[in-house]
């Protein structure tokens, strides 16, 4: 009958009839420390020798328990439960070292409600391991109910919830700083350094900058990425992360070029937050859209002048092609389109009567026989594009006389109308900005929206306005500077410094023409970047017409 009783008698969850193991008096513990970056600012009773003594201290007055080993994982998150120390606990549970975990309290284990719950649940039952949480009161093997207790799981939330909260804090701190134009990256990007000073400041790396200037002046000279990469390997120039740690180890790469001829970095702007973790669980990047990237203009000396970086952005949305023998571009790549299909025209050679001509051809009717056959011979371009332009830089030049007679004022009433057309339009989005980020929170409240879309909205107009509001400013400046006078017109300037032209080039095709256009009949159609400059300043002359005839 005896016999019978203790057969049904009733055993815990670590216990079953068919797997309980006959306990020795001796436990081989693993003690189990971690601390995070999270848990940094704890006081001393959270640190890892405060852990150590509580758990040492604990063992000590326990002699059944032997202590194995001592695991501690520093620096890593509780959220995560892929810690290397972790890891090799759970090795060493599975070669049955182990038999007991012991740590100071829930939150050490971790913070992952879900994770924690499997392990103190399923696996150490599975595998028979007696769990002690020190400060919680926890001995799953003197006291079975402790850990089956409805409190255990709340306890896990609560660590949950901490860490969620955590992370929104430190996301919005850092946030903060980010508008305030702070640096808050690890390192500096290449051709910076951190100022001394001011660890959250940037300025200028002289030894690196003068690579950046490099590569920014070579690929405007016409040179391409690949060949700019190859040069720079070839002269034994450091790539950024060799340049950091001070000695080689890699090769520059055309992604590193690309990525620098890309950055606004280099005319003085920062632009943060490119990247985030998807949650505080998920410790993996995800790209952050243009829209909500966090940007503060002028915040350090810049190495690249605006002219020619936005010069470098325009060239790189440009489908060009490379001469094969020299890894430069030619003059007209990527400025040449089918004025039917807008593709790009490429250039080929042909050889006839024992001579090789250049001609540009549709390469939507070279690839796919669609839209039509066309071609003009490079020369006869190159001659007509000279033409064009010396023409415009003598009209350029004229202009310039005859505005220097006429009213000023005219043209300064002209500038300044469209400036404020420009800022009438960007207060309207800001209201509408502002009005959208006042509705968020009632609806959230309402509960119209969850707390997660309530934060990426939020944090989405916040930065929308942010930026509207700097451009508002950057219209401001302009227009003082326009009533002051002070406003040259950059477009004539820009023509009169290639007086004498007798050649083209690549520098000269960049800065004058925005496209050139083939047609079927072969006529040749210019589009000149300050076309409408150009009709402004004729509008306006012909309106006073004396003061042409007196020029």
């Amino acid at each position: 009958m005896s016999a019978d009783v203790v057969h049904m008698a009733r055993t815990s969850k670590y216990i079953s009839e068919n797997t309980a193991p006959i306990y020795s008096e001796v436990w081989n513990a693993g003690l189990y420390i971690r601390l995070s970056k999270e848990d940094g600012d704890k006081p001393e009773s959270e640190s890892i020798s405060s852990q150590k003594a509580i758990l040492e201290r604990f063992t000590a007055d326990r002699p059944e328990i032997n202590l194995y080993d001592i695991y501690i994982d520093d620096g890593w998150s509780g959220t995560d439960f892929d810690r290397p120390s972790f890891r090799k606990m759970i090795s060493d549970i599975t070669e049955k070292r182990l038999n007991c975990v012991i740590v100071k309290d829930l939150s050490r284990f971790g913070r992952n409600y879900v994770e924690a719950g499997k392990y103190l649940e399923t696996i150490f039952p599975l595998f028979n391991i007696r769990f002690i949480s020190v400060n919680d009161c926890i001995d799953s093997f003197e006291n079975p109910q402790s850990v089956n207790n409805v409190i255990v799981p709340f306890k896990n939330i609560i660590n949950d919830e901490y860490c969620r909260d955590i992370s929104i804090k430190v996301r919005s701190a850092l946030d903060i700083r980010r508008r305030q134009g702070k640096f808050i990256g690890s390192f500096a990007a290449y051709g910076y350094k951190k100022d001394p000073a001011d660890h959250n400041k940037l300025i200028v790396d002289e030894q690196a900058a003068e690579i950046v200037k490099l590569i920014f002046k070579k690929f405007l000279q016409g040179y391409s990425i690949i060949a700019i990469t190859r040069q720079l390997n070839g002269d034994g120039c450091l790539n950024p992360s060799d340049y950091r740690k001070g000695f080689k180890s890699g090769q520059w790469v055309d992604s590193t070029v690309r990525r620098i001829l890309s950055n606004q970095l280099y005319i003085g702007n920062l632009v943060q937050k490119k990247n985030e973790v998807i949650s505080y669980k998920i410790h993996v990047s995800k790209k952050v859209e243009d829209s909500r990237r966090i940007t503060v203009m002028n915040t350090h000396e810049p190495i690249i002048s605006e002219e020619d970086f936005f010069k470098v952005q325009n060239l790189l949305k440009r489908d060009t092609r490379i001469s094969p023998s020299s890894g430069r571009l030619s003059v007209f790549a990527g400025y040449i389109k089918c004025a039917d299909c807008g593709r790009a025209m490429q250039k080929r050679s042909v050889g006839q009567n024992g001579k090789v001509y250049e001609y540009y051809v549709c390469s939507t009717y070279k690839k796919l026989h669609k839209c039509s056959k066309r071609a003009v011979r490079a020369d006869v371009l190159e001659n007509t594009v000279l033409k064009v332009l010396n023409g415009y830089i003598a009209l350029a030049v004229d202009y310039e006389k005859a505005l220097e007679k006429m009213n000023r004022q005219s043209l300064k009433n002209l500038k300044a109308a469209k400036l404020n057309g420009s800022l009438d339009m960007r207060k309207r989005e800001l209201e509408r900005a502002k009005r959208i980020l006042t509705d968020l929170y009632p609806d959230y409240k309402e509960g119209i929206i969850g707390r997660e879309q309530y934060l990426a909205l939020k944090e989405k107009y916040d930065n929308k306005i942010d930026c509207l509001e700097r451009a508002i400013d950057n219209i401001y400046s302009e227009l003082k500077i326009v009533e002051s006078g002070a406003t040259v017109n950059g477009f004539i300037e820009a023509f009169k410094k290639y007086r004498g032209l007798d050649k083209l080039s690549r520098a000269v095709v960049v800065e004058l023409i925005e496209n050139i256009f083939i047609h079927e009949d072969k006529t040749i159609e210019i589009r000149l970047k300050c076309r409408d400059e150009f009709e402004e300043i004729k509008e306006r002359l012909s309106k006073d017409s004396a003061v042409v005839s007196t020029g």
